[in-house]
């Protein structure tokens, strides 16, 4: 498959719009996997069995799917699969990310709003329970005449939806191009060496160098900064770039493998199949076969 197959969807948004949002009746999912620069909050219900499928995440679905994707350009689509019902019922919301610029993000009020637009860079799906209890704000935003009380609501929704704490990211780190904590000069000097040569064997020690500290001082502040061990944070690093190439290109497993810096095919099988419980083979067709492609 080429990344050009993938559908870049032009949204109807205008610069003087706040959000669009469009509610669908209808007896499939037809539409392609697409991608697009703006925020989008999608919601589907009498869809059991439907797979869903952000970034490198495929997922069956309930009844009830909530999901806020606001990754510039994340792959995403829903599909059929094993879907059977013949009234499914679909509100999308989609909206420019200037609508919240920084300025505002940081002041108290929002802080809750940015903490989980970060997070969904990856994909954000919400429980049954918070989808249950935004229920009513989402089956009546789409029937508000006055576009001035329709923002409102629509940010109490996306406030009721940052105070959920049983919420999942779906993308994985690398493929989602989501940004790391990078507070820290020393942790973006590192990020940004291991991005610039993570196809190369990179040691903890030229590392631990790199950031002017003792290995054991280095690996404790790394961990502590990114929540990752640093053999942990290059795995998903190589990982992301070697699921980009099953899916993006038609490589062959041993040129993804060393293209991705592993250091032979047995090993980069190995770990792929512990991370993501499957071979780089079975990902790839599993993966092909469950897209639809323009």
């Amino acid at each position: 498959m080429q990344e050009r197959d993938i559908l870049h969807e032009i949204t109807p948004l205008s610069d003087n719009d706040c959000f669009y949002i469009v509610e669908r009746n209808k007896t499939e999912f037809t539409f392609p996997l697409h991608r697009h620069f703006e925020y989008e909050l999608n919601y589907v219900e009498n869809a059991a069995g439907a797979r869903r499928i952000v970034g490198d995440s495929v997922e069956v679905v309930g009844n009830y799917d909530l999901v806020l994707i606001t990754g510039h350009e994340l792959e995403h689509v829903w599909e059929n699969h094993n879907c059977s019902s013949g009234q499914i019922r679909e509100i999308t919301i989609q909206f420019s990310p200037s609508l919240f610029p920084e300025e505002l993000l940081n002041k108290n009020p929002f802080k809750s709003i940015k903490m989980m637009f970060e997070k969904a860079q990856k994909g954000l799906a919400f429980s049954l329970n918070t989808i249950t209890s935004v229920r009513p704000f989402l089956n009546s935003l789409p029937h508000e005449k006055q576009s001035f009380f329709a923002l409102i609501h629509f940010l109490i929704l996306l406030h009721e939806l940052s105070q959920s704490d049983d919420s999942h990211t779906l993308a994985s780190n690398s493929f989602a191009l989501a940004e790391t904590n990078l507070e820290s000069r020393r942790v973006k000097k590192v990020h940004d060496y291991i991005m610039a040569h993570y196809t190369e064997e990179i040691r903890l020690p030229q590392i631990a160098s790199l950031a002017g500290m003792s290995e054991a001082s280095f690996s404790r502040f790394f961990k502590l900064r990114t929540g990752k061990c640093f053999t942990d944070y290059l795995i998903d690093i190589r990982l992301g770039s070697a699921i980009r190439l099953l899916v993006n290109s038609e490589q062959t497993i041993s040129e993804i493998c060393f293209n991705s810096g592993f250091n032979n095919i047995s090993n980069f099988n190995r770990i792929f199949k512990k991370w993501k419980n499957c071979t780089p083979k079975e990902f790839r067709d599993n993966y092909h076969k469950t897209k639809s492609i323009v």
